[in-house]
């Protein structure tokens, strides 16, 4: 059965239009950027076969356009759209963040950071620099490599606050692992981080874990 013989209320862009995008599966809204199935599957058939060949959205979209070009179904117009989503939905989001407004929304931060930091395959370590408004001044990737105190240098993190003027700042780093949850390096570091800073009168505003689903706010979970 074709997508257009579906009731009006099961098909994506239907849906979508009366419901909102959040209404939507991950494979509805992989379909709509597909278009089309292949021989005997619709896209949304195609949608969800491919997200269960990759273990998710994050196992899909993480991979190059060059190795999106590759993947059965796809090829390279349709990978070539599917890049150019993400890559537009960043910077959606970093414009939202320095068209010069105050931060009021710590989710936005969180948001940015994981699409930057996401589909990196190894750790890093980066700082949204925050004016006394709460303005960003800057985003930085900081540090890569494993989270350890031989790492992250709290010297270099107060050097380019005072560089930059900064008031405050957040921090992000990802867990290539998937694993969005704090580790006890991670809560070390942040500590150190945060007296350091403080001798320069700058605020620590939060510390963002990043890996499968939501980012993981320190703040939110009080380990600051």
């Amino acid at each position: 059965m074709h997508i257009r013989d579906w009731p009006a209320t099961e098909r994506p862009r239907e849906k979508l239009l009366a419901r909102g995008s959040g209404a939507l599966s991950d494979a509805e809204l992989l379909a709509l950027f597909l278009g089309s199935g292949g021989r005997g599957q619709t896209a949304v058939d195609l949608a969800r076969r491919l997200l269960a060949d990759h273990g998710g959205l994050r196992g899909l979209l993480d991979r190059p356009a060059a190795e999106l070009a590759r993947c059965a179904g796809l090829g390279p117009a349709r990978a070539c759209v599917l890049a150019s989503a993400l890559e537009l939905g960043t910077r959606h989001l970093g414009q939202r963040l320095e068209r010069g407004d105050a931060l009021g929304d710590p989710t936005q931060a969180g948001d940015y950071l994981a699409r930057k930091l996401r589909p990196l395959p190894y750790e890093v370590f980066a700082c949204l620099f925050l004016d006394t408004r709460h303005r960003v001044i800057a985003y930085e990737e900081l540090f890569r490599g494993t989270l350890d105190g031989a790492e992250v240098h709290p010297r270099e993190v107060a050097r380019r606050c005072l560089a930059l003027n900064a008031a405050a700042v957040i921090f992000g780093h990802n867990h290539p692992s998937g694993s969005p949850e704090a580790s006890a390096a991670d809560r070390a570091v942040t500590a150190r981080l945060k007296q350091s800073l403080a001798l320069v009168d700058v605020r620590v505003l939060d510390h963002f874990i990043v890996g499968d689903g939501p980012p993981v706010s320190m703040a939110q979970r009080g380990l600051l």
